[in-house]
């Protein structure tokens, strides 16, 4: 396991950078808020790749492992500042997009990449739109799992960001819709 300095990034063998550092937290999208709990060489990746062994918030504290070198180009992302925090909360507001008639297998496939962007701004967006589909009618079982994933990943992270427990901030969330 390679221990990292606090500096961001870290000159490793002399030219590859270490964005992240033991013990900060990241999203990293879909699956959430988690901790970087190691940096180690492991072999499933390729022989002597380093990853990120994140300890996931919400998942029972579920460990996963992802290469640097994906974390790096993307695949992780800071956690949202606490003005960004704000103005997402505001963003559920705001009614939804109206947008056409779209058959539910394709309107799926576009929530769950929403929900899988680098971007808390789209997870909000399928959060507010099943939201007031909610009003409209119930949920089929698939809608419900979109929704229930959309809530608990930005719960989490809106929780972090602005230093409040994962039930306040969803209470003011449902007290928005209700």
């Amino acid at each position: 396991m390679l221990e990292r300095t606090t500096m961001k990034q870290v000159l490793v063998n002399g030219d590859h950078l270490m964005k992240w550092q033991v013990g900060e937290r990241v999203v990293y999208p879909s699956h959430g808020v988690g901790e970087i709990v190691s940096i180690e060489a492991n072999d499933l990746f390729g022989p002597g790749v380093e990853v990120y062994v994140l300890e996931l918030m919400q998942s029972n504290r579920r460990r996963v492992m992802i290469s640097t070198e994906k974390a790096e180009k993307g695949a992780l992302r800071p956690i949202v500042d606490k003005a960004e925090a704000e103005r997402i909360i505001n963003s559920l507001k705001e009614p939804p997009t109206v947008s056409k008639t779209v058959p539910w297998t394709k309107r799926k496939r576009i929530l769950l990449d929403k929900l899988s962007s680098c971007c808390l701004q789209d997870v909000a967006d399928v959060l507010r739109e099943l939201y007031h589909l909610k009003d409209v009618k119930d949920l089929s079982f698939g809608q419900r799992r979109l929704f229930d994933t959309a809530i608990a990943l930005i719960v989490q992270e809106l929780s972090v960001a602005l230093d409040r427990s994962a039930e306040s901030v969803e209470a003011e969330i449902r007290a928005m819709f209700a």
